[in-house]
Parts: structure tokens; sequence; C-alpha cells
């Protein structure tokens, strides 16, 4: 994953499309980083005010030396507040003791392994076996990270809106089928 710090010169000075760059990017890492609490609390919320926090902290934050300090410090700030949320819905004490050593086991998980290597090895395999068409929109819509509309998408490479999003399904259909072969369990891998 590239260092998303690389905007970081553009929203210290209130740049709000290097913001919209950064979270276009950083968004689903976030939301992720609720997945435990998505039982207990309305974790879009807590996402969207935890964005929110990262935009007016943004010009404060000094960088610690490694890559991604701003999106480290959105995911710390996105289970604080849903960790305070969940005490304020009343939720079961002992439930969430068990979020936040949940949280702390995943945290210093991903610090140790960082993304598996191999499931990224097959991931590649399987999109350069994507016919042309849904290649080129899958394409697209990764290399920009969610920051662009789909229209825009679709236009630039000729395609009518309507394809273009058939083209998207139909690559993530076939991805899907192609690491299902390899023995990957997508289930598994998006719920751990």
């Amino acid at each position: 994953m590239a260092d998303l710090d690389q905007h970081l010169v553009g929203i210290v000075g209130g740049d709000a499309q290097a913001f919209g760059h950064w979270v276009a990017a950083a968004e689903p890492l976030v939301r992720d980083s609720l997945r435990p609490f998505a039982a207990t609390l309305d974790a879009e919320a807590v996402l969207q005010e935890a964005l929110l926090r990262v935009w007016q902290t943004a010009p404060r934050f000094n960088r610690d030396g490694k890559p991604n300090g701003l999106l480290r410090l959105a995911v710390r700030i996105a289970r604080n507040l849903a960790v305070s949320e969940a005490r304020k819905v009343k939720a079961d004490p002992a439930e969430i003791e068990d979020l936040e050593r949940a949280l702390v086991r995943l945290e210093a998980h991903e610090l140790r392994t960082g993304p598996d290597p191999l499931l990224r090895a097959l991931v590649e395999e399987c999109r350069k076996k994507l016919p042309g068409k849904p290649a080129a929109a899958l394409s697209q819509r990764l290399e920009t990270g969610g920051g662009e509309p789909d229209a825009t998408l679709a236009a630039r490479l000729g395609m009518k809106l309507n394809t273009f999003l058939q083209n998207v399904t139909r690559a993530r259909r076939l991805m899907g089928e192609c690491l299902k072969k390899k023995g990957v369990d997508l289930e598994a891998e998006l719920s751990s």
C-alpha cells in the first residue's frame, strides 16, 4: 500500500481535494477497523465522526517517520470513538472489554504481520487473468481509489456508465471464482 501521508502537506494546508484523495484510500481501511463494533453500534456514524476529527486535527499532526501516520491516527480515533459510543449505548461491559482486547490483539497482529504476501500474489495472479474490458474497468476503480465518479471512469474508457458497472461486477465475480479455485476462502479473509 502506498504511503497516504503523501497527501499530508495539502491536508495540513486546508486542501479539501487532497483530503478527498486521502479519504478515498483510507476510508475502507478505517471502516474495516470498526468491524468488531458493527453489531453494537452505528459504525458508519463513528466512521464519519472519525474522518471529521482527522480533518480537524491534521494541521497539528506530527509525523513519526513511519508510513501512513495519518491513517494510523484515523484508526485510533475511530476505535476510541467506537469504545466511547459502546459505553454510551450501555453495551454490556464484558462485551466492551472483549472488544477492546480484540482491538489490541488486532493491532499487535497488524503491526507484526502486515499484509499477507501470499494472498496479495494470488490476487495479482487472478487479476492478470481477467479479460480486457473487465480488467480495464477494475483497474480504473482501483487506481483512482474511489476518488473519481464512475461516470468519469466510464467515459475515460469509452464506455457507457451501465457497461462500466457491468464490467466491474463481472471482474469482481471472476476474481472471486479465481481465488476460490486457488483455495482462498474469501469470507474468512474478509472477516479476519
